[in-house]
C-alpha cells in the first residue's frame, strides 16, 4: 500500500501527543488492518500519558483501546473476519488469535510500538481476538463505545448484579464514561432509587435527563457522607478515596463493586469489621463483558438516546490532546475521535 497512516504517538511521558505518519507493515499471523471511523478516549489513555501505570518500557508507542471500523485486509488463513466486515474494536478479548503487536516505522525513520489493540490512527493493526462484528443496527459512533466505556460500566449493572431487585438503594460515584454507562443501563432496566455523587457539579446537568435520580457534588474526596445508607455502589470514579467512600456508603450486607484504576502503588484501607458485619468490595475486569455474546444483549437492552448522552463532541485527530484535556477537566463526558481518510 502507498498510503501511510496518521497516528498519535505517545513520544513522552507526561508530554503531549505527537502526530506522525507511519508506514503499512506486512501482518503477522491473527494481525487484522482496520479502517479505523471512530475511537472513544479514556482515563486509561490520561494514566498512561501522566505516567501513573509505572514504568513504560514501549515508547513510543501507540494508543487507544476502543473504536470502530471496516476490515480492511486479513492474514492468511483468517476465517473470523473478511475484507469489509462492519467491526467495533475492544481491549477486551474474544474469540480468534491473540496476535502479537504490530511495530510501525514512522516516516522520519522511528519505530512505533503497539500493542495488540490501538485506535488512535486511521488505520491500525489490530488482533483478531480485539475485534468483534458489528450488528447491522448499531451505529458506528455508538459501536465504538462498546469497546470500553459500554462493556464496564454497563457490565458492572448487567453482568455483575442481575439479581439485584430494582427497588434497592443505589450509590453511584463518579459520572464520567464508565459511571453514565452503568447509569444508562440502571435506568434501561427500570432501576428506580439512584444517587449519583460527583466533585464536578457540572455533571448535574446530564441528570436532567434523568428524572427522579438524586445528586450529591462531593466537594472534598475525603468527605463521608450517607454512611451505611446504600444497598448497592458502582465506583468508577478512579481514585482510593471514592473507593473508600463508596464502602463506607453501602449498609451491612451491600456491595461496593469498582473498575477504576487507581495511580499505581495506591491502597485502600477498609476497617476489617466492616467485612465481618456483611459489607462486600470486589473490582471488575471490563464488567465480566463476553463481547462475542454479550454485543448484541446490552444493544437489545440499552437505550440509544440514551447512550447519545455520553457523546458531547466529537474530534478530529489533530485534536486529539484537546480531547485529553477536555476529559481530565470534565468538560466532555467520552471524547470521540472521527478519523479522515
Amino acid at each position: 500500500m502507498n498510503r501511510t497512516i496518521k497516528a498519535a504517538v505517545l513520544v513522552s511521558l507526561k508530554k503531549k501527543l505527537v502526530i506522525k505518519n507511519l508506514s503499512f507493515p506486512r501482518l503477522k499471523k491473527g494481525q487484522i488492518l482496520v479502517k479505523i471511523l471512530f475511537s472513544g478516549v479514556c482515563g486509561s489513555q490520561i494514566m498512561e500519558q501522566s505516567g501513573k501505570r509505572g514504568e513504560d518500557k514501549w515508547l513510543p508507542h501507540l494508543l487507544g483501546h476502543e473504536g470502530s471500523g471496516v476490515v480492511e485486509k486479513v492474514y492468511k488463513g483468517c476465517k473470523k473476519l473478511q475484507p469489509g466486515d462492519e467491526v467495533l474494536l475492544s481491549w477486551i478479548k474474544s474469540s480468534g488469535y491473540n496476535a502479537e503487536g504490530a511495530k510501525y516505522i514512522s516516516t522520519d525513520g522511528d519505530v512505533i510500538n503497539s500493542g495488540q489493540i490501538t485506535t488512535f490512527s486511521n488505520y491500525s493493526i489490530i488482533s483478531e481476538n480485539r475485534i468483534i462484528k458489528k450488528p447491522k443496527d448499531l451505529s458506528f459512533l455508538h459501536a465504538a463505545l462498546y469497546g470500553c466505556a459500554i462493556p464496564t460500566g454497563s457490565g458492572m449493572v448487567i453482568n455483575e448484579n442481575n439479581n439485584f431487585n430494582k427497588d434497592i438503594q443505589v450509590v453511584l460515584i463518579g459520572l464520567g464514561g464508565i459511571g453514565l454507562s452503568a447509569l444508562i443501563a440502571l435506568v434501561s432496566l427500570g432501576f428506580k432509587n439512584i444517587t449519583v455523587v460527583d466533585k464536578n457539579v457540572n455533571k448535574k446537568k446530564v441528570l436532567e435527563n434523568f428524572p427522579k435520580i438524586n445528586f450529591i457534588h462531593l466537594i472534598n474526596e475525603c468527605e463521608q457522607i450517607n454512611q451505611g445508607v446504600y444497598d448497592l455502589c458502582i465506583e468508577s470514579a478512579g481514585t482510593i478515596d471514592s473507593i473508600e467512600l463508596g464502602f463506607s456508603m453501602i449498609k451491612n450486607n451491600g456491595q461496593l463493586i469498582f473498575a477504576s484504576h487507581p495511580e499505581k502503588g495506591k491502597k485502600i484501607q477498609i476497617d476489617p469489621h466492616d467485612l465481618i458485619s456483611g459489607k462486600k468490595i470486589r473490582g471488575t475486569w471490563g464488567g465480566s463483558f463476553n463481547p462475542d455474546l454479550d454485543v448484541e444483549k446490552f444493544h437489545k437492552i440499552l437505550k440509544s438516546k440514551l447512550i447519545d448522552l455520553m457523546i458531547t463532541k466529537i474530534y478530529g485527530l489533530e485534536e486529539i490532546n484537546e480531547a485529553i484535556d477536555d476529559l481530565k477537566n470534565g468538560l466532555v463526558q467520552r471524547p470521540i475521535i472521527k478519523m479522515e481518510h
